[in-house]
């Protein structure tokens, strides 16, 4: 930076301004491909690795945790949000899933680098460079074929807005029975098109990530495609992150995740007998 009379040059304090605007312009922009946005950042929860009932191990190439009967011929696999699967809150309902007589995986999709809220280096749009949506869906097919052999007959998959992305593609191909996606982030119309076995979908009803007005076509959209059994549920008054990273000391809050919870393993218990 240029000084004249001890003062900075007026253009170059401009150029710096603008220059900070180009970046942030530029980060909106990433996120927006991504389908993700500040709101998948918002409420973190405080990660545990010794959080559950269940244990960690290698499973399908993955440090995953595991809880449940392995001798269930009933499996579900749950695909995380962006805090990854140390998160309490998403162990404590894999645990519930699995005390009703399922198998349930939770991989570590992001290889011991869940997104830091607190790293002020890496914000969302430098962390996912590292970690896309797409990339979700190489990583899980050991995954579920280590599933079908160890004796897994039936395989539902449970995705929470990164891992959504991850579950719709599984939907398409039909690797697995059953699907549910919560606040899903950076999934289209056409994704949603392409499904051809039963999903769920649960929005919310002010999120910023995957609006109202988008669940709806995702709902249209399934209305015509008879043939794939769909539920699509936007819930009132609640945000993006809401089954996961809800307001604990929130009655209505923990009322409307709860209820997401019941509705997730309703439509893997139909659709898994």
């Amino acid at each position: 930076m240029n000084f004249i009379n001890g003062k900075a040059e007026l253009s170059e304090i401009g150029g710096g301004k603008q220059s900070k605007q180009k970046s942030k312009s530029k980060r909106k922009e990433e996120m927006s491909r991504l389908g993700l946005g500040l709101a998948c950042c918002s409420n973190p929860p405080k990660l545990d690795p010794c959080s559950g009932e269940g244990h960690v191990q290698k499973f399908g190439g993955l440090d995953s945790y595991l809880t449940g009967s392995p001798h269930s011929n009933r499996a579900i696999l749950f695909v995380s949000d962006i805090f990854g699967y140390e998160a309490p809150v998403l162990r404590k309902l894999a645990d519930k899933v699995a005390a009703a007589r399922y198998f349930v995986v939770v991989p570590d999709f992001f290889y011991g680098d869940p997104f830091d809220s607190e790293d002020v280096n890496r914000p969302l749009p430098v962390w996912v460079k590292d970690h896309e949506p797409d990339t979700g869906f190489d990583a899980v097919k050991p995954v579920i074929e280590a599933l079908k052999c160890k004796g897994a007959s039936l395989i539902g998959a449970a995705g929470f807005c990164w891992g959504a992305k991850t579950v719709c593609e599984l939907a398409k191909y039909k690797l697995i029975q059953a699907v549910v996606t919560a606040h899903p982030s950076s999934i289209t119309v056409d994704d949603i098109d392409g499904v051809n076995i039963p999903i769920a979908i649960l929005g919310a009803e002010l999120d910023t990530v995957t609006p109202e007005e988008l669940i709806k076509q995702f709902k249209e959209v399934l209305a015509d495609k008879p043939w794939v059994d769909s539920y699509v549920k936007i819930f009132p008054n609640v945000s993006h992150g809401f089954t996961l990273r809800y307001n604990a000391e929130d009655p209505e809050a923990v009322k409307a995740a709860k209820k997401a919870h019941q509705i997730l393993l309703d439509w893997f218990n139909k659709h898994l007998e």
